[in-house]
This record gives structure tokens, C-alpha cells and sequence, in this order.
């Protein structure tokens, strides 16, 4: 028995090929063979859905978040295209479909930043081949430029086409309202137009009123101080004939009625 065992444990030293032709051929593969690095097991990646995301978290403090659990392959962190800010959720790519697997079952429901982070995984089926498109560029804040065309300063010819293309299109609106048989009135932009103008008209008015500057003659600041006067007498005359308010009779007490 002894033998028998001692002989089991112990390995072969020599390879043998079927063919004894290519018994070269086979120990120069072998030996490649193990000089190669071994490989681990193939994993299949596994892809988590995380939202509700607080303010602050951007690309690389979610990667170094969640590098804690494993290996990520890839993360995209969904965006606003007009202003670049965070839409609350992100999508994220580990290694190892088992290592999603836990990061979902512990970070659902977990307080963050005073808000539950919902965490899912997602089946393989529902995960898009453009799911992660230019997750790997560094993100650029979008130029915003049609927020710098509408900001922009303007002439006054260009102000005016303004004007009048908004209320052209709101006149059309109107017509349509009114075909249709509905009875809707709006102030809309002819209303801050009209009221845009009225103290520019009252301006201009007091200033052709006066046309000239009168010289100041002394029959002029005679004028002038008349007219001071009446203004003075006019507001005098103003509070004497305010009406006083009405003096409370004192009720005369039983003693005396009886007198």
C-alpha cells in the first residue's frame, strides 16, 4: 500500500504525446504554455443603475466611491446638455457582475447628502451598446452659446426689429384664437411695450413744453416768486379750513337734573 501511494503522489516528469512523431513538437508547446501568466477566470462586467444623487457628486467622486467595492470599468454620470449640471443619476460598469451585485444590495436606501440613494442592477438585455458613449472624455461645461446671443447688448434699430417681430407673431396668435371662436384676452407684449413709451412721451413733453429758457429779468422772478406765494396761500388756506372734529358733550349728572 505503501508503494501504491508513494507512487500517486509523486508526478510525472515526462510528457508523452499520442503520436510519438511529434513528442518535440508537443514539450515545446507545453513549455509555452506555463511560461505564459495565468489568466483568471473570465468575469462578466455588471452594470448599476444609482439615483437620487446629491448636489456635489461629480465624475471622479463617484469613481473614487465605488472603486471602494471593486473594480469600475465604466462610469457616466447623465448630464444637462444646456447647462452641464447633474441630472441626479448615473450608470456604473464593474468587473464582476457578482461585486454590482452587493454594491446594489448595500447602497439602496442608503442616506447620502440628506437624500436615499435608489440603487438597481441592470439585466443585460436592458443595457444599450451606446449606454456608456464618451463616458471616457473629460467633461467640458457647454459654451451656452445661445444664452450669450440673448444676453448680448443691441442697437436700437436691432431692439426695434425685436419689437416689432414679437408683436407680429403675437397679432397672428390673436387671429387664431379669434378664428377659432376663443374669446382670450392676454396682455402679452403689447402691454409692456405701451408701458415702456408712456414715461419716455411724458419726458420729452415737459421738455418741449419749456421750448426756450426765459432770461431772468426782474418782471421774470417777480413772476416767479407770485407764483410761490399763491402756492403757499392755496396750502394755508388748505389747513384752516380743515373741519375740526366734532367736541364730545359732557352729560350733565343726576344730582344736578334733580336741581
Amino acid at each position: 500500500m505503501t508503494d501504491d501511494t508513494k507512487s500517486s503522489t509523486k508526478p510525472a516528469k515526462t510528457l508523452l504525446a499520442l503520436n510519438p512523431k511529434e513528442e518535440a513538437e508537443f514539450k515545446k508547446k507545453v513549455q509555452e504554455v506555463k511560461k505564459r501568466p495565468k489568466k483568471h477566470e473570465s468575469l462578466t462586467p455588471g452594470v448599476i443603475y444609482v439615483s437620487h444623487l446629491p448636489t456635489g457628486l461629480f465624475e471622479p467622486q463617484l469613481r473614487q466611491y465605488f472603486d471602494q467595492f471593486g473594480k469600475v470599468q465604466r462610469l457616466r454620470l447623465s448630464r444637462s446638455k444646456k447647462t452641464g449640471g447633474s441630472k441626479g443619476y448615473a450608470f456604473v460598469e464593474f468587473a464582476c457582475d457578482e461585486v454590482a451585485k452587493i454594491v446594489a444590495e448595500t447602497m439602496n436606501n442608503y442616506l447620502m447628502g440628506e437624500r436615499l440613494i435608489k440603487c438597481s442592477v441592470l439585466p443585460p438585455e436592458k443595457v444599450h451598446s451606446q449606454l456608456f458613449k464618451g463616458s471616457q472624455k473629460i467633461f467640458a461645461k457647454p459654451s451656452l452659446p445661445a444664452v450669450k446671443r440673448y444676453n448680448k447688448k443691441r442697437t436700437p434699430e436691432k431692439v426695434k426689429r425685436m419689437t416689432s417681430r414679437l408683436l407680429e407673431k403675437e397679432a397672428k396668435l390673436r387671429k387664431k384664437l379669434a378664428e377659432k371662436g376663443i374669446e382670450y384676452d392676454f396682455p402679452g407684449f403689447a402691454s409692456q411695450v405701451s408701458k415702456s413709451k408712456t414715461p419716455k412721451e411724458d419726458v420729452n413733453a415737459s421738455v418741449c413744453s419749456e421750448d426756450i429758457t426765459p432770461v431772468c429779468t426782474p418782471s421774470v422772478l417777480e413772476k416767479r416768486k407770485s407764483v410761490k406765494i399763491d402756492s403757499n396761500d392755496e396750502d394755508d388756506e388748505i389747513i384752516i379750513k380743515a373741519t375740526p372734529a366734532p367736541k364730545k358733550r359732557k352729560r350733565k349728572s343726576n344730582a344736578t337734573e334733580k336741581k
